[in-house]
């Protein structure tokens, strides 16, 4: 089968709730409230997840750990990361880069970023230069402006010669 090149989109947003840890691709920020959802609702991660999912046609985040499975309660989503790692590799994929975008109007995000590339990178056993995320703000605007929430959206661009 021939080689080719896909790409694929990512976009997750879960509400800010307290007493919840805020983990953003994979690094633990100190922050008064976390992302509510079934595992540790990383947006980030997840986002680039259904990125990689999307280029290889192999549907979304949802249909390969669904919410209320008691085995993905609280699980970290690098976890997860690592999982679709296997299925894209076991399919004929190589992850070529990935770039994501988190959307946040609090916490400031700056001194994180490198971590999360490099947990990332090292899940995906990619290089960490091939991995771009930068931070941005909803500039007080709906929800993530009024800190009710934190969003991430992801682009993955993968190649090899997948059976889809």
């Amino acid at each position: 089968m021939k080689s080719n090149t896909r790409v694929g989109i990512g976009y997750d947003i879960h509400p800010l709730k307290p007493g919840r840890k805020l983990v953003l691709g994979g690094v633990n920020i100190p922050f008064d409230k976390g992302l509510d959802g079934w595992s540790d609702a990383d947006v980030l991660v997840h986002a680039v997840i259904d990125a990689l999912l999307g280029a290889a046609a192999l549907g979304d985040i949802g249909s390969h750990f669904p919410p209320g499975k008691q085995k993905y309660k609280d699980i970290s989503s690098l976890a997860l990361l690592g999982e679709v790692k296997k299925k894209l590799t076991v399919d004929g994929w190589a992850m070529v880069n990935i770039d994501a975008t988190v959307i946040a109007e609090q916490p400031r995000l700056r001194e994180y970023i490198d971590g999360m590339r490099e947990n990332m990178s090292r899940t995906l056993d990619i290089p960490v230069e091939r991995i771009n995320v930068k931070a941005s703000t909803g500039n007080g605007v709906g929800e993530i402006g009024k800190g009710e929430g934190i969003a991430a959206c992801a682009v993955a661009m993968i190649e090899g010669s997948g059976s889809r």
